[in-house]
């Protein structure tokens, strides 16, 4: 992932994709077609604990915007990190729709953050 790019995503608030940019599709492999309809987690590298992703969840559904480090796979089994940015979005309709901004984070933020997860996978 170059300094450029920047991957955006959006979820409902179940999770499910209803919509990815080209960045995303071409860091992680995956068409449009295979991701959006999907669940998001079928990103998620096993490497990242799931406290991650209910602090991630807790925190928008109380409508307030999360960031962390994130480890996900691609399409080939590689991987790759991100820092995301998540936050919520009430539609006219009422409906939670969840909006994904991730950009690459620096060398010492994964070095922090795979320290971190490590701990948190063995406590669980």
């Amino acid at each position: 992932m170059s300094k450029e790019m920047m991957i955006v995503s959006e979820t409902n608030k179940k999770g499910i994709i209803t919509y990815v940019n080209n960045d995303f599709c071409k860091i992680s492999g995956y068409s449009k077609d295979e991701l959006i309809g999907n669940p998001h987690n079928m990103i998620r590298h096993h490497d990242m604990p799931k406290l991650a992703f209910k602090v991630l969840w807790d925190t928008v559904k109380r409508g307030q915007t999360w960031n962390g480090i994130v480890k996900n796979f691609c399409k080939n089994g590689d991987f790759y990190w991100v820092n995301a940015t998540a936050f919520p979005v009430i539609k006219k309709n009422g409906k939670m729709k969840l909006i994904s901004i991730r950009t690459k984070p620096t060398k010492k933020e994964i070095s922090k953050s795979e320290i971190l997860y490590k701990q948190l996978r063995m406590e669980e």
